[in-house]
């Protein structure tokens, strides 16, 4: 059975706000100095799954960057427009549905566009596991990264430790992201890790869960299938993929599904959320500082400080994020990372459309 990547890059990146905006997002940023973030995703499952196999869901807006950004590396009809964010249920859907018309049945695996993983080879082989078992047992497959802190910013997965295998295991539950008191209590207990939102299953496993359990998207993606590789394939995709209701793959399927199984990696990984997880890209000078280019920082402990032109000076401060864009500079206490978001939202609220 042929195996197919599809990456998921609709998101605003809200968090990443000044340098991540609505025309480009936090997927088309070169965080590590070595490539966009996009670009780095698919590089990465070159080992495992083939460039011409591998399809992107991304926003209607964002489609012709995207085609450009990948040129010469992803099939130009694997790129698959939303015509609006319906959450990832839905792009999960409409890429199972597209591969399903064209190809048929397959191993399908999904990503987040935005992840930082640095041992490849790790990676690939985790990879490899969640897709034989996806072959072998026809269960809905998901990769569990092993925490190492109280992280609050993550979902985490309850898992069956009593079990004798190796580094999988039937999922108990998925627990939403927990306050720190919590989240030290799962590291303490063991039997947690946390919720990568990577995943695998056969387009078939995971078509007929939607069947069964989101009849309503069902129908909507159904319809779109009929004209898919039709001249009415992008009216229709106008006027029935709006309509689909909201969801969350998580909320949807992975937390209502029966048998799931989890897959315990071994390799690092970040979800590059917000700007405090630059700490696992880039390396901490020995004021526990993170810079991306050479700054004056006097008498300056565990600051992110990001510029893209400018020289940034600060003296006398610490634990707080500095990021320049060109046109907006953003100054927050790194415990506030994730609430950056709030400012993109205050924008609209005072028409600053301009900043967005």
């Amino acid at each position: 059975m042929k195996n197919y990547g599809v990456v998921m890059a609709g998101g605003g990146g809200t968090r990443f706000w000044p340098l991540s905006r609505q025309e480009l997002p936090k997927q088309f940023l070169n965080l590590t100095g070595d490539d966009l973030m996009v670009n780095e995703t698919i590089a990465r499952l070159q080992p495992t799954i083939d460039p011409k196999d591998i399809f992107i869901v991304t926003n209607i807006s964002q489609a012709p960057l995207m085609r450009e950004a990948t040129k010469g590396t992803i099939l130009p009809d694997h790129i698959l427009a939303e015509p609006a964010a319906r959450n990832t249920a839905a792009c999960i859907g409409y890429a199972a549905m597209e591969i399903r018309k064209k190809y048929g049945d397959g191993i399908m695996s999904v990503f987040a566009s935005d992840h930082y993983i640095k041992d490849v080879a790790g990676f690939n082989q985790t990879l490899a596991q969640t897709i034989n078992l996806a072959a072998e047992t026809g269960r809905l497959i998901t990769i569990g990264i092993k925490p190492d802190f109280p992280a609050v910013g993550y979902g985490y997965i309850k898992y069956n430790a009593n079990e004798k295998t190796k580094n999988f295991h039937e999922v108990m539950e998925f627990v939403e992201k927990p306050d720190i008191m919590t989240a030290r209590k799962y590291l303490n207990d063991g039997g947690y890790l946390w919720n990568s939102g990577m995943f695998t299953w056969k387009v078939s496993t995971i078509l007929d869960y939607f069947e069964k359990l989101l009849p309503d998207i069902y129908e909507c993606l159904t319809k779109i299938e009929a004209d898919l590789l039709t001249e009415k394939e992008q009216e229709t995709i106008a006027e029935i993929y709006p309509k689909i209701p909201k969801i969350s793959i998580d909320y949807g399927i992975m937390e209502r599904a029966s048998g799931v199984l989890v897959v315990e990696s071994g390799f690092d990984w970040s979800d590059v959320g917000s700007w405090d997880a630059l700490e696992s890209l880039l390396a901490k000078d020995e004021n526990g500082n993170i810079t991306n280019r050479s700054q004056i920082l006097i008498d300056t402990n565990n600051c992110v400080v990001y510029a893209k032109s400018k020289l940034i000076a600060t003296l006398g401060v610490e634990d707080l994020i500095i990021v320049e864009a060109e046109d907006a500079i953003m100054v927050c206490h790194k415990n506030k990372a994730q609430s950056v978001r709030e400012i993109p939202d205050e924008l609209k609220k005072q028409g600053m459309e301009e900043f967005l």
